[in-house]
């Protein structure tokens, strides 16, 4: 596949309106369950009352109209009751509240909570069926007298628009909570009233308790066992002549009416919306959960079998006899694609290697620049320069193959700067003749900015500590196209390097666990690269790198299904795989969402202190890792700050790539703005002293 000229069946790019619209919807359902469940406000507790109500409310009648004369009270006719219950619908007590009423044929009027009804819309319908009367007890259960007037407005709302979706019904009945009489709305809550009755409400209060039934009454029970036992002995009560609903009590058959299409609609939306917001509250939990379980498997996974992986380095006794020094000539494969600011560093760290015996193929891959030129005036008769026309790092490493003249092959990019020791030392695995390639350990040369430290780190951590684990565990699936070794005829063995996918080294690598070839790590073997120092640069090659594993695990499935070693490597490196750099990405936005979550609408210590035993978790982890590579632990620092916006770009990048691969787009390659910064002596931090001789030219 050219690098400039690949073809793309649909753009990735249209998936990211869809992405933010859906996201958006979602973040709406998320906000609005987190205030009806956790509610945030003053309206949490009520005001106390600072004034009576007006003394021309103050008759004891529990019913008061507003109107341009000022306020009116009514209650129910003699030996009339109007039951009421406050709050639900309820799963429990709301069905078994229904069958009291039936038994006893009596209809009375439900105050229900908007966020409730939303929830069992079933139940609010069956209300209505059985010819009971709905109220609106707000949506969410809030102080109307301490809240704000745009959050009044809501609760009202809200509320009507849930009744509407749910039963089809609207209601002009409200009873305000934490209020029982009517003198108990008073101070605040008399202000609220007055505003909701200017919106068309009723306002119902209930009689004192001190009111017999026989002289009319409005009684008022709450939707649980202490309510349903005193409903019951009411209903039990002769001295009651009629029982009804406050609406037919008053002679005011349309307090309750249907609503149109469109207020309909608004509902059921309402309710979808409630209900998803229901939905990802659980599964952000059940998120949090899997991520926390899978991320400290891994973390203990790395660290304990990194540990096996030392003291196996370390366990030959001194004078042991052991494998025979490798010291066969390597031919060193380099493609290159417009690197002229690194490709000078590259061959002069590759000529100064303390193994000399090398044949360097540097493949221009069409360069527009002066790399050809470059590497030709190196003058070393060890280095030789094919041009060939722009076809892709893929077939530039198979024209370099088919002219190798050893069986040793190391691969090399073209930014990449080698350690004098480091090519003898990745070569020694082979002396296993089982042993068909070696990674070696990447490091980041150009990591003074914030971006390049956030990328050590994740060299060290997330690639380097894999490698000591995956070795362990038999199951390496990648040798980085930075510096490997492997064997000539087992790369011919499999057909050279393909270009089906954009991970040609995943899908090598995968390609010979599955001919039967071990692979392994030489963490010794140090070599250091350039990393993209820009946000865009390091989309575009995480981007790549992504969606070429997810082509490479896709096309190497059956690996599960074989036997023999093939199947062992597919069963463990395709899961570890699935787990760990599909599954968790995806899983782990759920842990930021639930700490902001909790921050907004929970416990905000809480949400802190979760969050920060995550960070020392990764601390602890980190600091392992930079030990076992011999870096500074000072770079440590830039941790916790890599958790805001460097790990929130790794899960879109996953997202994405799942995203296009799902939709069955393809990618172009994108090639890298290289500034030659790879070279760490270079930059004024060398790790570890290097005479002025080894210095590589540029």
């Amino acid at each position: 596949m050219s690098r400039r000229h690949a073809a793309v069946r649909r753009s990735p790019r249209a998936h990211w309106l869809l992405f933010l619209l859906v996201l958006s919807a979602l973040a709406a359902s998320l906000v609005l369950e987190g205030w009806t469940t956790h509610q945030v406000d003053a309206a949490r507790t009520r005001i106390p009352c600072s004034r009576p109500i007006p003394r021309q409310a103050d008759t004891g009648r529990p019913v008061l109209r507003f109107g341009p004369h000022g306020v009116r009270t009514a209650s129910m006719p003699p030996g009339t009751v109007a039951l009421t219950f406050d709050g639900g619908p309820d799963p429990t007590w709301t069905p078994r509240i229904l069958g009291l009423l039936h038994r006893h044929h009596v209809h009375a009027t439900f105050f229900v909570y908007g966020r409730q009804v939303a929830r069992y819309p079933a139940l609010a319908r069956r209300i209505v069926r059985e010819g009971h009367e709905l109220g609106s007890y707000t949506y969410t259960g809030g102080d109307l007298g301490a809240a704000s007037a745009p959050r009044a407005r809501l609760e009202l709302s809200l509320t009507r628009t849930a009744l509407a979706g749910a039963a089809g019904v609207s209601t002009r009945l409200l009873r305000l909570p934490h209020t029982t009489a009517a003198d108990t709305l008073c101070g605040p809550e008399w202000t609220a009233a007055g505003q909701a009755a200017r919106e068309g409400y009723l306002i119902v209060a209930a009689d004192a308790t001190t009111r017999r039934p026989e002289q009319g009454a409005v009684t008022q029970y709450s939707q649980t066992d202490l309510g349903y036992r005193e409903a019951r002995a009411v209903l039990r009560d002769h001295r009651v002549a009629r029982f009804t609903t406050v609406g037919a009590g008053l002679g005011a058959s349309s307090v309750v009416g249907p609503v149109t299409g469109v207020r309909h609609a608004q509902g059921v939306g309402l309710i979808g919306a409630q209900r998803l917001g229901h939905f990802l509250a659980a599964a952000m939990a059940w998120g949090l959960a899997a991520t926390g379980v899978l991320g400290l498997l891994r973390l203990l996974m790395l660290t304990l079998l990194a540990r096996v992986h030392v003291r196996r380095q370390h366990s030959c006794r001194p004078g042991a006899p052991g494998p025979r020094p490798v010291r066969d000539p390597v031919t060193v494969l380099v493609p290159a694609y417009n690197e002229e600011a690194g490709i000078a560093s590259t061959l002069g760290s590759l000529l100064a290697s303390t193994h000399t015996d090398l044949q360097i193929i540097v493949i221009d891959d069409g360069s527009t620049d002066s790399t050809a030129a470059i590497a030709e005036a190196i003058g070393d008769p060890r280095v030789t320069v094919i041009r060939q026309p722009n076809a892709g790092k893929p077939r530039a490493l198979n024209a370099g193959l088919a002219r190798a003249r050893h069986d040793i092959v190391v691969m090399v990019d073209a930014d990449t700067v080698f350690e004098p020791e480091a090519l003898g030392r990745l070569l020694q695995p082979l002396a296993d003749p089982h042993v068909g390639a070696v990674s070696g350990n990447t490091k980041v040369g150009n990591r003074q900015t914030l971006l390049g430290r956030w990328q050590h780190l994740e060299y060290v951590i997330g690639f380097n500590l894999d490698r000591r684990m995956l070795e362990i565990l038999q199951c390496m699936p990648t040798v980085p196209g930075a510096i490997g070794a492997f064997r000539r005829h087992a790369l011919l063995g499999i057909g050279g390097i393909s270009d089906e996918t954009l991970a040609e080294d995943t899908d090598l690598t995968m390609a010979l666990w599955r001919a039967g070839w071990r692979v392994v790590y030489a963490e010794s073997a140090v070599a250091w690269t350039e990393v993209p120092d820009t946000l865009g640069q390091l989309w575009r090659q995480r981007y790549r790198w992504c969606y070429g594993t997810l082509q490479s695990m896709w096309k190497h499935r059956r690996a599960v299904v074989e036997s023999g070693p093939a199947g062992r490597f597919g069963r463990r490196a395709l899961s570890y795989l699935a787990l760990f750099q599909v599954v968790l990405p995806l899983c782990a936005p759920m842990a930021d969402v639930v700490a902001l979550y909790g921050v907004v609408f929970r416990t905000p210590a809480e949400a802190v202190a979760v969050w920060l035993c995550f960070v020392a978790a990764q601390l602890l982890s980190a600091g392992y890792a930079l030990r076992l590579d011999r870096e500074r632990l000072g770079a440590l620092w830039v941790l916790p700050l890599q958790m805001f916006v460097y790990r929130q770009l790794m899960y879109l990048v996953v997202i994405q790539s799942v995203v296009t691969a799902l939709m069955g787009s393809r990618l172009r390659w994108h090639s890298m703005e290289r500034s030659g910064t790879a070279d760490p002596y270079l930059a004024g931090e060398p790790p570890h002293p290097r005479t002025p001789a080894q210095v590589p030219a540029r």
